[in-house]
């Protein structure tokens, strides 16, 4: 089998989302993921920019289909059209900004409601490598994915730190809700 082909096996296909506001490093997120290094050149995201990985999850080869959405307010009646057919989702707030998470509620809302009831959301605290310019406690935003039934982590697109982990953990969520009868295979 060629290169080429080999890398475009695999077992299961999932359409994510990236979602927050602007300026949150959404698109750093997906870059760091995809291509391993940091996107230092980056500019606001303008409707919607995509990427894709197959990765390994517990023996399953999963891809990711990523849809990294504009966080700015115009674009909102745009990327609420890719929201549908989304198994998982990255909600990204700025642990430096105050805003940023006083939005989560917003774009929560909109995935559970334009995506799935059963969308899984993995929440991202990103920028963990400016701790020192923290405006949201690391507890606060555990509490708030703990009651909204998300997952929750700190990430750096900077320094890489958790940016694997969080498209991991939340693949593997809906491997296993898929895998229990829970979710049903839809997506595509």
């Amino acid at each position: 089998m060629s290169q080429t082909a080999m890398s475009e096996t695999y077992d299961f296909l999932f359409k994510f989302l990236v979602i927050g506001n602007a300026g949150t490093g959404k698109s750093c997120l997906l870059h760091q993921f995809i291509e391993k290094k940091f996107k230092d050149d980056s500019n606001h995201t303008i409707g919607v920019e995509f990427g894709s990985k197959i990765i390994n999850v517990g023996g399953k080869y999963v891809k990711l289909q990523i849809w990294d959405t504009a966080g700015q307010e115009r674009f909102r009646s745009v990327t609420r059209s890719y929201y549908r057919g989304a198994a998982g989702a990255l909600l990204v707030y700025d642990i430096t900004s105050r805003e940023t998470y006083n939005a989560l509620t917003n774009w929560l809302t909109d995935a559970r409601m334009l995506a799935s009831q059963n969308i899984v959301i993995i929440l991202c605290g990103n920028k963990k490598d400016l701790d020192a310019d923290r405006e949201v406690t690391f507890l606060e935003a555990s509490r708030f994915a703990q009651e909204n039934e998300l997952m929750f982590l700190e990430t750096s697109a900077l320094t890489g730190e958790n940016v694997e982990e969080a498209f991991v953990q939340c693949a593997r969520k809906i491997l296993n809700k898929i895998e229990s009868g829970k979710l049903s295979f839809i997506f595509f």
